[in-house]
């Protein structure tokens, strides 16, 4: 029998004398009708077991049985409305004899909301010599929980969200859950639990339109959902790999490994095993990919941690493969089950749930961020209506940070889970976070490039990704949102393709495309130093710069025959013999800030030519601020 109906039959059974209702003297025709409802509920048959208290009550208006019973049947189903109108029934006909109703029905409480109402309840058990050590420990617990919603509606106020069902080409009779999408919101992913009996999970797919809705659910292409035992799913951030658990039987290494498939012409390929370093003989599952790809996520129950299941993480090597799986550690790990991370967009929040933070009862979701030096925060508790009194699933945010999606079985559910939308207040967002993507490709034959893409916060000067391109020269970079950025893009033989991405102002709502072209390094090609700014009418470097000049000071590193001219331009305004003087002297000051570094200054040549040769028209503000540059050419 569940929780709040096995509260409901235990409290009713240890009243004292004084009470002014006597379950002995009920009407034997109410009586006989009540006890049928017991065999109701052990058939799971509710609505059955509603209609017998309701026969009961008409035949004995005061049966208070019957009414605290209805109350329980209703909590059970999370009408917690109906549930408190019909505890608050059985409690006016015999405050005495309900006395035992205080935890059930502070629980019901809590449901709705109504805390403080729900504290005063598990106090007076708490406060009750009458009662057992073991039932007060019980109300303790419940306190905490209470006292943390009070303490937290307190700190951020009353929160109330409005889950959206995503309707009837998302949701079926069956359950969905594990919702997931590309980065740029048009693809959602997700589970589908076709087979009630034989617990067959299938994987399907939606485009979402741009009105809101979606398409029509399909399952996802490919021989992935020919195998039925499969769990937790998610999608990569750029669409190209599916990351999820499965029981492969003796191809695994234990119970569900995770694995990961490729997107390709056909849909998705065949299940890849990512290996010992990442599975283990026990159980892995709901993993999650961080955007760059570089590091994944999931939960395991293996030896060694700090409850039943733990988070751990895993970092992808140089050469592709991954390295060993880490645990997270005690600050996010519990003696409970720590489960269902999802990395966001920014890749510096990590969503999961827990039942052994302190929350609001059963598993509830939390928020880390990653502060500095890569340090996960102390877990955050979403808060209420997010967590509720029941377990909470999985959770995932959009890359503005805005809308989440989670799994669901409220009034309008098709069937018993469904995927639903919402807002996400202020205090549970990531950052917002914006993306680049492109392909790198040689500039002479077209062919695509195997490069490393950099990004460094200009301003904590820290960097955030360090990845390669896929075999197809693609890739995809996303940029929180506050900060400013330089992007870098490296291949050896090749002069480096750099861009600066300026996203503090936080009012830019575009994400970018950049197709880039790289040029083999040989003599006479030349490449414009798109980032290096002087003060003005000065040679002076601005500090800005000095990111974009160490990637020239890495170039010669790497290519130790490389000699480089630095080229100083100027626009035509004023003084021409003033223009070539400054074009000189600021060429002078990258070649002296690169033998700083350490560069023999025989491999640099600075030279200036004024307003000589311009690369646009001098006429508009535009073609003025392109033709002042700094420009390398390859000795």
């Amino acid at each position: 029998m569940k929780l709040l109906l096995g509260l409901f039959f235990s409290a009713l059974c240890s009243q004292g004398f004084g009470q002014l209702y006597n379950p002995d003297k009920v009407n034997k025709k109410a009586a006989a009708t009540y006890q049928l409802v017991f065999e109701a509920l052990d058939n799971s048959d509710y609505n059955k077991a509603k209609e017998l208290c309701y026969k009961s009550m008409q035949l004995q208006p005061d049966f208070v049985d019957a009414w605290a019973t209805l109350a329980s049947i209703y909590g059970e189903q999370k009408n917690y409305d109906s549930a408190i109108y019909f505890f608050d029934k059985a409690i006016s006909y015999d405050p005495l004899y309900t006395q035992g109703l205080q935890m059930p029905y502070s629980i019901n409480l809590a449901g709705l909301g109504r805390f403080k109402e729900a504290r005063e309840q598990v106090l007076k058990i708490v406060n009750d010599s009458t009662k057992s050590s073991r039932y007060k420990e019980s109300a303790m617990q419940r306190l905490k929980q209470y006292e943390f919603a009070i303490a937290f509606e307190a700190k951020h106020g009353k929160t109330s969200i409005n889950p959206i069902n995503l309707g009837n080409n998302i949701n079926s009779a069956f359950s969905e859950y594990y919702p997931s999408f590309t980065i740029d919101d048009s693809l959602l992913v997700f589970t589908r639990l076709v087979g009630q009996r034989n617990k067959r999970e299938d994987f399907y797919k939606a485009t979402k339109l741009p009105d809101g809705g979606f398409t029509a659910a399909v399952p996802i292409e490919g021989s992935l959902n020919e195998h039925h035992l499969k769990g937790g799913m998610s999608i990569s951030q750029d669409g190209s790999t599916l990351v999820y658990a499965a029981n492969y039987g003796q191809q695994g290494f234990g119970d569900f490994d995770i694995y990961m498939s490729f997107a390709n012409k056909f849909g998705w390929g065949e299940p890849a095993n990512p290996g010992p370093t990442i599975n283990s003989p026990y159980w892995e599952s709901s993993p999650s990919l961080s955007p760059d790809k570089q590091t994944l996520y999931f939960s395991s129950n293996r030896p060694g941690g700090f409850g039943g299941k733990d988070l751990y993480v895993s970092y992808r090597n140089a050469d592709g493969t991954w390295g060993s799986a880490q645990n997270m550690g005690p600050d996010i790990n519990t003696p409970f089950d720590d489960l269902a991370p999802f990395i966001h967009a920014d890749n510096q929040t990590l969503y999961f749930t827990s039942g052994g933070h302190i929350g609001y009862g059963g598993s509830d979701v939390f928020v880390t961020k990653k502060g500095p030096g890569g340090i996960w925060g102390i877990p955050q508790n979403l808060g209420y209506p997010i967590n509720t009194i029941e377990n909470e699933g999985s959770l995932i945010v959009t890359a503005d940070g805005k809308t989440a999606y989670y799994s669901a079985n409220f009034s309008d559910s098709k069937g018993l889970l469904d995927l639903y939308k919402f807002d996400l207040p202020a205090y549970a967002r990531p950052l917002k976070t914006l993306w680049v993507k492109g392909k790198v490709t040689d500039i002479e034959t077209g062919e695509p490039i195997t490069a490393t893409i950099d990004l460094k916060n200009t301003n904590t000067k820290l960097v955030l990704e360090d990845v390669n391109t896929d075999g197809d020269g693609k890739f995809l970079v996303t940029l929180p949102v506050g900060s400013r950025y330089l992007l870098t893009i490296n291949k050896k033989g090749y002069l480096f393709y750099s861009d600066a991405f300026d996203l503090s102002a936080n009012n830019n709502d575009s994400a970018f495309v950049k197709n880039v072209r790289l040029k083999p390094i040989k003599k006479g090609v030349s490449l414009v130093l798109n980032n290096i700014q002087f003060e003005s009418n000065s040679a002076v470097l601005d500090t800005a710069s000095h990111d974009e000049i160490n990637n020239v000071v890495a170039l010669l590193e790497n290519n130790p025959t490389l000699r480089l001219e630095i080229g100083g331009h100027t626009d035509n305004t004023g003084i021409a013999a003033n223009n070539l003087k400054l074009s000189m002297q600021r060429a002078q000051s990258v070649v002296d800030y690169i033998a700083d570094k350490g560069i023999v200054k025989s491999r640099l040549t600075a030279k200036g030519y004024g307003a000589s040769k311009p690369v646009a028209d001098n006429q508009t503000e535009a073609g003025k601020a392109a033709n002042r540059r700094t420009e390398i050419v390859v000795l």
